[in-house]
């Protein structure tokens, strides 16, 4: 029996898409890249930052402590108002959190973003811990958010949670932390890439989802 119910944030309960992907834009120009393709920045969705800035653009650790701090700036201000909450999440949260689970969100955006658009959103209230990474980036990988969470909801192990994500960054952290995972195909992963990355069910909308756990 699960205790608590964990939720990744971009692609899970809100659409980032606009959001991220100009900020990265905005980081990048920094830099003198000029990428005019949004729907190309797309991969900066779910991962941390700073490892993604080094791999697709070759920055160095430096350059991308830099670029975070550059994209933290237009985010702030107003990055995290360009998204949209998915549909039914606010019925779902309510509904959960009525069945006496814990809800929590574990992601790998700054904590601090986190509970700035949940509350813009009207949702922080439903959540019993909003847990994200910390602005070193110490905590940015996804298993280490999760172990943080797990630690700071006092429960005993990751038995006792399962998370809700929508890409194999989900999926791997839930695996790597000995915690089940369920995928859902309305964000920005496949599928496939779900299923491969091993959930234990994929849903294609947060309805089939309160449907599992009313089951």
């Amino acid at each position: 029996m699960k205790k608590a119910i964990l939720f990744d944030l971009d692609g899970t309960i809100i659409d980032s898409e606009e959001g991220v992907t100009k900020c990265v834009q905005y980081a990048l120009s920094h830099f003198g890249i000029e990428e005019p393709d949004l729907k190309a920045l797309r991969v900066f969705i779910g991962p941390p930052l700073r490892g993604q800035f080094q791999k697709i653009y070759g920055l160095t650790p430096e350059q991308a402590e830099e670029a975070v701090v550059k994209y933290r700036e237009r985010y702030t201000a107003v990055g995290m108002y360009e998204s949209r909450l998915y549909p039914y999440v606010k019925e779902i949260l309510e509904h959960l959190g009525n069945q006496g689970y814990l809800l929590a969100l574990a992601s790998s955006k700054n904590e601090s973003a986190c509970i700035g658009i949940l509350r813009h959103f009207g949702i922080d209230g439903y959540f019993d811990l909003i847990g994200g990474a910390t602005d070193d980036g110490k905590i940015s990988e996804k298993a280490d958010v999760l172990s943080m969470v797990i630690k700071r909801l006092g429960l005993s192990g990751a038995e006792e949670c399962i998370l809700i994500g929508d890409t194999r960054f989900d999926a791997l952290g839930a695996k790597a932390v000995h915690m089940d995972c369920i995928g859902v195909t309305y964000g920005f992963g496949s599928r496939k890439e779900l299923e491969d990355a091993g959930v234990v069910s994929v849903f294609d909308t947060l309805k089939e989802v309160e449907a599992y756990f009313e089951e």
